[in-house]
């Protein structure tokens, strides 16, 4: 069947998730946060790069927007499926999706741990019980953000936005939308994820953030804030 989740077209059976997650999806609530503030940070032209793009319903509504250009990666080989047939229910030809891992320095090999809920999936042991462990080579994010000119960076990574946001240098991002899992490292990670953009010249930016889902802009350009009733 298809559901239709932000507007976007989902074609997905029950029997594919977990049943938290088809909850979710058949509620409207999955993903409904990022999917309301992704549009304040991404603006026509721009080149972005997602990492943890799930299902796909996040990646479309980002490749709706005018004359911009996606590059998503995926860790998960069975979400990255989803994905796929997502995009191509929705006719989105902007898209470059791939099954992989960016990170700061050199390629190491990593750990990926499967979980039935799938944004569970995630590279720490320690988040809960798993179904499978997958072996990942991962590449240079900085490189790849050299590479193809990137504006704006988007990442639900499952808590691993600790360490990349630490020791990547990210030349040329304007913009970084993530999802803070301060229920994996505290208050002392979200001061190290802000310590670090701060010395990158990254500000934390309200006007595009909104509970752990958060804006970290380099623009200092005027921009008019939301409507109040807009924020709840």
């Amino acid at each position: 069947m298809t559901l239709t989740v932000h507007g976007v077209k989902v074609p997905i059976e029950a029997t594919e998730v977990s049943p938290v997650v088809w909850e979710a999806l058949a509620s409207g609530t999955y993903e409904a946060k990022e999917a309301r503030w992704i549009t304040k940070c991404v603006r026509p032209g721009d080149r972005v790069l997602e990492l943890g793009s799930g299902i796909g319903v996040v990646t479309t509504l980002i490749a709706a927007i005018p004359d911009v250009r996606v590059w998503a990666y995926e860790a998960n080989p069975l979400t990255v499926a989803l994905a796929r047939r997502v995009l191509e229910a929705n006719a989105i030809a902007n898209v470059t999706l791939r099954q992989g891992v960016l990170t700061a320095g050199a390629s190491k090999d990593l750990p990926f741990y499967i979980r039935a809920d799938l944004w569970m999936s995630s590279m720490d042991e320690k988040q809960g019980p798993y179904l499978k462990v997958v072996q990942l080579a991962s590449s240079d994010i900085d490189a790849f953000v050299s590479r193809n000119e990137i504006d704006v960076l988007v990442m639900d990574i499952e808590g691993a936005e600790r360490d990349l946001l630490q020791n990547a240098e990210l030349p040329g991002v304007d913009r970084i939308f993530l999802e803070l899992h301060d229920h994996l490292y505290g208050l002392a990670g979200i001061r190290d994820i802000t310590q670090a953009l701060a010395e990158k010249g990254f500000g934390y930016d309200p006007r595009g953030s909104s509970g752990p889902c958060v804006l970290f802009s380099r623009d200092d350009a005027p921009r008019a804030y939301q409507e109040e009733a807009e924020w709840a």
